[in-house]
């Protein structure tokens, strides 16, 4: 069969894209050779409904290999006990993963509690729109006013006052360091399943920057991307007690045929994650992410939510003091190949279409070898785009010849 050069085209066209652009989206990464080889692997050829040892299909001797290698590999990576930890590595993402334990553990028209949409929540922790606030009815609570920040004694009443089954943790645009043993205690004071949701922060967890939820946690839900430096897809992670109930809610509940491809890459990404050289990268991204945040606010005027950040994010108000939205913000700066996202802002007076902040992230740039020095350059582009009002063009110039230093792996 004839190459297909339409699709080979488009490979290349987004290869140099990728090369040439600031990539600052927080759920966003480069992923190594290996992991690239392990999904493009003959693992994509094989059907494999059904767990380890018990499968529909026959042929699956070496399926069921990587798979376990899966699972051990992630197991060892957090340090967790087998005989009261258990890992699940079939989700096709995160959003059907968390829907996976919503199904196994909490009865229909049952209550979750977890940070609302425009304060920096998921839309798979009960928001309207998705599945889960369908299904489900969330308890939606948010941060502080004033100080971008989770109060947890409002966080508590609020959980006496609604009594959720299950409480979520984690979050897509919350930049400071969760306290999860005060969400434990919330927890238990109600008898809820407590779940946190590390999908953005599970790199950092592997690196030792951030703190570990499962000395607190009953579920741990995460993606294989974002600063974990893996292929798209998504873990669970339960006590023993819940491990049946969430397996059944993955195949068949919800799946068929697991992506063994995908399996087999994220077994790379946790060996590759267990390495000395990753936590240096992972230290490397919250260096990055303070960097930035302090040289946006500091030299260039530009509120930061919180004040800073203790993890690979932050989110950016444009409109405060640059009368630019998020979408006119997020546009621009494509226009000179800095590519964020835009995002609401706590208690945000626009449409979440367009919104008055943008998010930013560091695990991809640090992925390419950018530090702390270079985080000024970028928040002078930055700066000079919503501040100065500079044309996109001009700063593009500089940016490409500042992104050929650090080549995509």
């Amino acid at each position: 069969m004839k190459q297909d050069k339409i699709v080979r085209c488009l490979i290349q066209d987004e290869t140099k894209r990728q090369a040439r652009v600031i990539n600052l989206i927080a759920s966003e990464n480069y992923v190594s050779p290996e992991v690239r080889n392990a999904l493009g692997s003959v693992f994509t050829n094989k059907y494999a409904e059904g767990y380890p040892k018990a499968r529909y299909y026959g042929g699956n001797s070496v399926v069921d290999a990587v798979e376990q290698l899966a699972q051990m590999r992630a197991l060892e990576l957090f340090e967790l006990d087998i005989k009261e930890w258990s890992v699940n590595v079939q989700p096709y993402s995160g959003s059907p993963a968390n829907l996976a334990v919503y199904t196994a553990l909490v009865p229909a028209g049952e209550k979750i509690m977890g940070l609302e949409l425009n304060m920096g929540g998921h839309l798979t922790h009960g928001h309207s729109v998705s599945a889960t606030g369908k299904f489900w009815k969330q308890v939606g609570y948010g941060v502080d006013q004033k100080t971008g920040l989770l109060d947890y004694d409002v966080l508590e009443v609020l959980a006496r006052r609604e009594r959720p089954k299950l409480i979520v943790a984690g979050y897509t645009a919350y930049s400071r360091i969760i306290d999860f043993k005060k969400f434990r205690h919330i927890a238990d004071a109600l008898g809820a399943i407590f779940m946190v949701d590390m999908s953005h922060f599970a790199g950092l967890v592997a690196g030792k920057v951030y703190p570990s939820p499962f000395e607190y946690a009953d579920i741990v839900t995460t993606t294989t991307h974002k600063t974990l430096r893996g292929p798209r897809g998504a873990v669970i992670f339960s006590r023993a007690k819940h491990t049946r109930d969430i397996d059944r809610a993955v195949f068949p509940g919800l799946q068929g045929g697991p992506h063994v491809n995908q399996i087999a890459a994220a077994a790379v990404t946790f060996a590759e994650a267990s390495t000395p050289q990753f936590r240096k990268y992972a230290a490397q991204i919250v260096k990055n992410a303070k960097a930035l945040a302090w040289g946006l606010s500091q030299s260039w005027g530009l509120p930061v939510i919180s004040g800073g950040t203790d993890t690979h994010l932050f989110l950016l108000n444009t409109y405060a003091t640059c009368a630019v939205s998020g979408k006119e913000a997020s546009e621009l700066l494509e226009r000179a190949d800095i590519i964020v996202n835009k995002n609401a802002i706590p208690y945000d007076e626009r449409k979440p279409f367009d919104p008055s902040g943008i998010r930013i992230g560091t695990p991809a740039i640090t992925t390419r070898g950018m530090c702390e020095s270079d985080m000024s350059r970028i928040a002078e582009f930055i700066g000079r785009v919503l501040a100065q009002k500079q044309q996109p063009a001009t700063v593009k110039k500089e940016v490409a010849a500042f992104t050929r230093k650090f080549p995509v792996p």
